[in-house]
């Protein structure tokens, strides 16, 4: 869990390396940017930093690691180091409550146990209540020595101003999708295909992309080509309907047992909504095509070929109005509309 295991985020690393090797690291901070791009886990590498027994240093660029092996770090990873306390909100309850707030508060008055600086990481710092939030201002705006909070959060926006006053600030962006990629083929056994599918339909998340099943993001990415090829090629209606049973495949393979029917529902309809996904994606990399921007602006880079034939049909307008339409079919999904009758009706607008 060391800042080079992490995928992205190559300058908030730098920056962070370079404040644990030389004093100067903010004793609050908060890490804020969309949901799995890997904010907790750049908090659990700064502690590992902060207290490994043989930290990797870097004199020339002035940066300090955690070696990620020694028994510190190897506590740290695990979960089990005293000095490396992780608050989350509990399981009963819809906040992080004030009696953590200040038990919390009550803990960093003490010295570290055994490590050289105690790291407190609030995940999902958003739901803190208003109460718990007033609890730790005067904790966060003087921690005691050899303390170090981080606020990790998708939401900054409901921390109170107060709070944010008292913090720096480090904003995460989604990771660029080359860099999934590489990713889960080196280290999580994904095919090439596999892994610039998942990559492509993670939305700049290292966790959704992991999380994603072994072909389901490349069969999502394979059915969105397919049915943009066949309505570029005609306006036929019933022509049309007919390409749209391939966005209900799954739908199709229900078995006969109604309760396992009633089961699955849930997935056939977030399958569907999969390939929707996917052909917003095709879509916003065909705007890009049609503009003539840099390849590097593609999600989708390896399919740049499928892209230039797929431009020859869509122009800008065209794009804009099936874009439109993908992102309406996805809000019907969500408010249980028929999967079949979204379909049908995508399929005659694009």
């Amino acid at each position: 869990m060391s800042f080079r295991e992490i995928v992205g985020h190559r300058r908030l690393k730098r920056l962070l390396a370079r404040a644990v090797r030389s004093g100067t690291l903010p004793p609050s901070l908060v890490f804020a940017g969309p949901e799995g791009v890997g904010k907790k886990r750049t908090a659990l590498a700064l502690a590992q930093a902060l207290n490994c027994l043989e930290p990797v240093g870097d004199g020339a660029t002035g940066e300090q690691d955690g070696c990620g092996t020694c028994a510190s770090c190897s506590r740290i990873a695990r979960g089990l180091h005293p000095d490396v306390i992780v608050v989350k909100r509990p399981d009963d309850k819809s906040e992080i409550v004030v009696a953590q707030a200040r038990e919390l508060a009550r803990q960093v008055g003490y010295r570290p146990f055994e490590g050289r600086s105690r790291v407190v990481i609030i995940d999902g710092a958003d739901e803190l209540g208003g109460d718990s939030q007033d609890a730790l201002l005067k904790t966060l705006e003087e921690p005691p020595a050899r303390n170090v909070f981080v606020l990790v959060t998708s939401r900054p926006n409901l921390l109170s101003t107060t709070v944010r006053s008292r913090c720096c600030v480090l904003r995460f962006a989604p990771v660029p999708t080359a860099e999934i990629a590489e990713s889960l083929e080196a280290s999580h056994g994904f095919s090439t295909g596999d892994a610039r599918a998942a990559a492509a339909l993670s939305g700049g998340s290292v966790a959704r992309a992991i999380g994603a099943r072994a072909g389901e993001e490349a069969e999502a990415r394979a059915v969105a080509a397919a049915v943009l090829m066949e309505t570029a090629r005609t306006s036929d209606v019933r022509a049309r309907l007919a390409v749209s049973s391939a966005l209900l495949k799954s739908v199709a393979r229900k078995g006969k047992d109604s309760e396992k029917e009633g089961k699955s529902a849930g997935a056939d309809r977030e399958s569907v909504a999969g390939r929707l996904r996917a052909l917003g994606l095709l879509l916003r990399d065909l705007a890009v095509v049609t503009t003539r921007a840099p390849d590097t602006a593609l999600v989708n880079l390896d399919l740049r070929a499928d892209l230039e034939s797929l431009a020859r049909h869509y122009d800008r307008d065209r794009i804009a109005r099936a874009f439109s339409a993908v992102g309406r079919s996805l809000a019907a999904l969500e408010r249980n509309a028929s999967p079949k009758i979204v379909a049908d009706w995508l399929a005659l607008q694009l």
